[in-house]
């Protein structure tokens, strides 16, 4: 059984960095199209940064320039490195995964990912 388990997640003020980290455990990841998402209070989840497994890349136009998704197959990782950040980006956030026969899949659409973690919480302060 695959599960996902983010961390990294805090309090920060305007204009500083975070870095989110997932573990993938129960498969490799390399396997696996990843992606990061957040829910703010109120609004819907939105996909945010994804990699496929040949680092195809694709971002979310709010936080293109700021944010840099990356994985790292040796520690079955994935990781969010948040800069600039501003309190529109204060959210819950999650990484996801989905396995698709090539592995190719770049999406931003929550619904075509399988799985799941249980979330870590950015808080951003003005």
């Amino acid at each position: 059984q695959v599960q996902l388990a983010e961390s990294g997640g805090g309090t920060v003020q305007s204009g500083g960095s975070l870095r989110l980290s997932c573990a993938l455990s129960g498969d490799t990841i390399t396997r696996y199209s990843m992606g990061w998402f957040r829910q703010a209070p109120g609004k819907e989840r939105e996909g945010i940064a994804t990699i496929n497994v040949r680092d195809v890349i694709v971002y979310r136009d709010v936080v293109r320039g700021r944010f840099t998704i990356s994985r790292d197959n040796a520690k079955n990782a994935l990781s969010l490195q948040m800069n600039s950040l501003k309190p529109d980006d204060t959210a819950m956030y999650y990484c996801a995964a989905a396995r698709t026969p090539e592995g190719l899949l770049v999406s931003l659409i929550a619904e075509e990912y399988t799985y799941w973690g249980q979330g870590t919480q950015v808080t951003v302060s003005s």
